[in-house]
Order: C-alpha cells, then structure tokens, then sequence
C-alpha cells in the first residue's frame, strides 16, 4: 500500500484513491465527491467479495494525520433512511472537529459479524474482517489518517461496536454503544440478536450457529468484557416510557429498521407511527435498559471505568442524535481530541 496523498490536488487525490489496493485483494473501487468535504468510496471487500460504499466526512483541517470515528448505523445498516446520515445531523454537528468521519454502508441484519455459513437472504457475511482487517489499511492510506480510531453504533450496531474491539485489540481507542445490548448468548440477548437477525429477512443460525454453538458466547460483550479494559467507553439507553421525541408529529421519532409509514424524510406519521413507537420501540428500549444496566454492573464488577447515561425515550433517532452529542466528549478523548 503506497504512501498518503492526503494534502494533493483534490481531482488528483480521488484519482489516485482508486490505486490504493491491498495483498488481500481489497481495495478502494471507485470514489465520488460529494462536496468539498465529504466524499463516497466504493470498497471491494475481498472476504465478501462485493463492493460497499462508505461515505466520509473529512476533518475541519486537513493538514496533519487526523484520528477516524467509525459510525454505525442500526438493523439497516445505512441501506436505507434509517441511517445517521438521513435521521440526524451528525455531520454539521462534527464539521468544525478534526475527525475523519466514516460510515459504512451495507451489511443488513448482520451484526457486523463474521457468519459461520452464508445466508440465502442476507449472502455472505464476513463483516467482522471487512471493518477490522480490509477496510482500515485501505482508509489510512487513502485520508492520510494517524490510525487513531473509534467506533459508535445503535442498536444492534450497539452490540458490534464492544465486539469489534474485543476482536480487535488495539484498533480503537473509543467505543458508545447507544440501545445496545451486549448479551447476545444468555436467552435473553439470544432472543434478541435472534429477533432483529430475522427482521432482517436473516437465519440467525447461519450467523454463529445453532444455539449452544461456541461462536454464540464467542462474540458475547458481556462475556468478554475484560477486552473493554483500556478504551474510553459511553453507554447509554432510554426506559421504554414515553419521552420528548413520542409524540404525534413524529419529528426525530423514526424507528430502527422497522417499516412504518414514513415521509420523504424518513419521519414517521400520526396516531400509527407513535403507536409503533411506543409498542414496539418501547419494548425494544426496555429490554436495551435491562442489557445496559447489566452491563454497568459488570464493568464494575471487572473494574473498568465507563459513562452511562440513562434517560427515558424510546427506541429511536432522536434519543440517537442527543447520545451522540454527549457521548462526544467521551469519544474525543479516547481519540486525542479531548480540547474540542
């Protein structure tokens, strides 16, 4: 993999991004400006072999390697309007920090893992590889990054992202979980993981196995929390109970890959969309409480230092946008930004 461009010619850079290849046979495919500071790739992962985009937001200052956020969407995983990009304002929200802003795109339904078998609706998931191994080296060199990373997610991207570096050690050096659930291999994480796999048109068993398998406890958080030790670390969750943004105009209370009645912004609308909220995103935020909670005990149990927040709310985009912006200073201190 060849040297940073990172301060050429803009035209001069997008070219050469797309020479930017690694042994495995991974590489950036193709590559589109979207604006001054944001642009899409296209990456090839070899392990998958598909092509995913990624779109980036690039520091305020360019001038010197700057740190990588990796932001995760939920169930969707950004393949549709439920995504951080369509649902919130992260972008303007981190326009004047010097981060690189990364947000796949693809892997629905996946848990960001790697599958045991591929799936007959979902195909073959090895996305644990593709964000650890493949996609990383090929971004370093593409942003000129300092390879100081973090990593956030919803949802069920709020159980990937405390597997990831336990996976991992050493990739990140921040992780927020918001509605996440770190069990995934007592029954009721099983149940949960199991529930959004098949949401997603997804067997769970060709994700770690039937259940009782060694990959279900494997890829467990909770389990394995020691690997945790080290990193700046935020949790958060709501109650379940009716919170600001439950209400009638459904303004920021679009729900996590679940099909409601949407507008073009992805809002849900009227007396169906709160009732979808409040029954079904009240339970799921209910039952992301409980693993939150669990959680914290056995962080402090292990004795390792971690910032929850809890609030009430459902599980939604709003909540999503607020945790982002008061786990920020959580996340920018684990990355070296702790002045912004």
């Amino acid at each position: 993999m060849g040297a940073s461009h990172a301060t050429a010619d803009p035209t001069e850079q997008l070219e050469w991004m797309t020479s930017i290849a690694s042994e495995d046979g991974s590489k950036i495919a193709g590559v589109e400006q979207i604006d001054d500071r944001n642009i899409r790739l296209q990456i090839y992962s070899a392990a998958m072999d598909k092509t995913f985009p990624v779109e980036i937001q690039r520091p305020a200052d360019t001038s010197a390697p700057r740190p990588s956020l990796y932001l995760l969407s939920g169930l969707d995983a950004g393949e549709s309007l439920a995504s951080w990009q369509a649902q919130t304002d992260v972008r303007p929200f981190l326009s004047d920090k010097n981060v690189n802003l990364i947000m796949p795109i693809g892997g629905k339904a996946s848990y960001y893992t790697d599958w045991v078998n591929d799936d007959p609706v979902l195909g073959r998931n090895k996305w644990r590889t593709y964000l650890t191994e493949e996609l990383p080296p090929l971004l370093n060199a593409a942003l000129g990054t300092n390879e100081v990373n973090a990593i956030a997610g919803i949802s069920t991207s709020g159980t990937s992202v405390l597997a990831l570096p336990i996976a991992k050690p050493g990739l990140y050096k921040a992780a927020a979980s918001y509605s996440g659930c770190a069990q995934t291999s007592d029954p009721t994480g099983a149940y949960f993981v199991k529930t959004a796999v098949g949401m997603g048109g997804g067997n769970p068993y060709n994700m770690w196995g039937p259940m009782g398998s060694p990959e279900w406890a494997a890829n467990d958080p909770y389990l394995h929390a020691e690997g945790l030790r080290g990193l700046e670390l935020y949790f958060s969750s709501g109650n379940g109970r009716p919170g600001e943004y439950d209400t009638l105009d459904g303004r920021k209370s679009q729900l996590d890959g679940v099909k409601t009645q949407i507008d073009g912004k992805g809002d849900q609308l009227g007396v169906f969309g709160l009732l979808n909220q409040l029954t079904i995103g009240g339970t799921i935020e209910s039952a992301t409480n409980y693993c939150t909670h669990n959680m914290q005990k056995k962080l402090e149990e292990l004795g390792i230092p971690a910032t929850f927040h809890y609030t009430s709310g459902t599980h939604s985009w709003g909540y999503w946008e607020d945790e982002f912006k008061a786990s920020w200073p959580v996340i920018a201190r684990g990355i070296g930004l702790s002045e912004e």
